[in-house]
């Protein structure tokens, strides 16, 4: 098999004089890892293609995990050996023990020393201390989450691609592709006069019904997530594309008004790829909060945030993350 390949970025060499945390950040489009010193300064960092625990259930996906497992371990052994690592991974539904003892042979760890979570329970970290306040995260799919004071994880939402995860890049360029092709069915060639559909086209391929079909049904839901961009590359001449984005803005307010309901009013964080498309995402999800309610749109690296908890497991990761802009509803 071949081996996914990898793209590195090093911030400075490693301190061989203290123990290292490894944090991964594995999400359906990219995996990015991370090594950081004792005091949270991060040595070094790089990226592989996407990974999910869901791909634990087929062979074929068993053995992109390994590949990409080991891809992670060469480049991270280039530049010194980790103590611990903290996994974040999309997907993962508690099962852990098959993938630490993959993971530890390849860093020459122990299983115990790997410790693997939901991708959100990084991100929540990296944004909150417990029982802080809510994030809603929205990449390839979406989802609100609340840990508690005493550890508790809540969730709204993120029950998969197929069911809903409404706002993220899958529902984005889902609902694209949709509106597209519900057109051709009312007045065939109307695609022609659409900056979206030429965008759309253009990436899946073709204009004909065979290219988006083996595109929407063949590929996997971080590629089909990135057709998202393309959609919002449009949106500032195609009244559809904004209106798509509008309300993917909306079905990310809606998960943030799901815990408020439940728990009470909290600061909201709002993170991920598919936020960070274009200001109407953001800006509709902050009209449609209620009155009050603080909306932060993070910049936080959630792999950053997962190495920093492998070096010092009692530091919480959100006291080094800057938020990047703030806005009250």
């Amino acid at each position: 098999m071949v081996h996914p390949e990898q793209q590195q970025q090093h911030n400075a060499g490693p301190d061989p004089g203290h123990d290292l945390g490894l944090g991964i950040d594995a999400g359906g489009t990219q995996t990015r890892w991370a090594l950081a010193a004792a005091g949270g300064r991060i040595v070094a960092e790089g990226a592989v293609p996407g990974l999910s625990a869901l791909q634990m259930g087929s062979s074929e996906g068993r053995e992109v995990v390994q590949a990409t497992f080991g891809a992670i371990a060469r480049a991270v052994l280039a530049h010194g050996r980790p103590t611990r690592v903290r996994a974040g991974l999309t997907g993962f539904g508690g099962d852990g023990e098959q993938l630490q003892r993959w993971l530890g042979e390849l860093l020459g760890l122990a299983p115990g020393a790997v410790s693997f979570s939901s991708d959100i329970e990084i991100a929540y970290l990296a944004s909150f201390a417990p029982g802080e306040g809510y994030l809603v995260y929205a990449g390839t799919g979406s989802i609100g989450a609340f840990i508690d004071a005493q550890g508790g994880f809540h969730r709204a939402g993120g029950r998969g691609v197929v069911l809903d995860d409404g706002g993220g890049g899958f529902w984005i360029a889902r609902e694209a592709l949709r509106h597209i092709w519900r057109l051709e069915d009312e007045r065939p060639g109307a695609w022609e006069s659409s900056p979206m559909a030429h965008a759309v086209f253009q990436h899946v391929g073709g204009a004909d019904w065979s290219f988006s079909r083996q595109f929407i049904y063949g590929r996997e839901r971080g590629e089909v997530g990135k057709l998202a961009i393309a959609v919002a590359a449009t949106a500032e001449r195609d009244p559809a594309a904004a209106a798509i984005l509008r309300e993917a803005g909306r079905e990310l307010a809606r998960l943030a008004q799901a815990l408020t309901s439940r728990f009470g009013p909290r600061p909201v964080a709002l993170a991920g790829r598919a936020a960070e498309l274009h200001p109407a995402i953001v800006e509709t999800m902050r009209a449609a909060l209620p009155p009050g309610t603080t909306l932060s749109q993070t910049g936080m690296r959630a792999h950053y945030a997962a190495a920093r908890l492998a070096a010092d497991p009692a530091r919480l990761p959100h006291q080094d993350a800057a938020r990047a802009t703030h806005h009250t509803a």
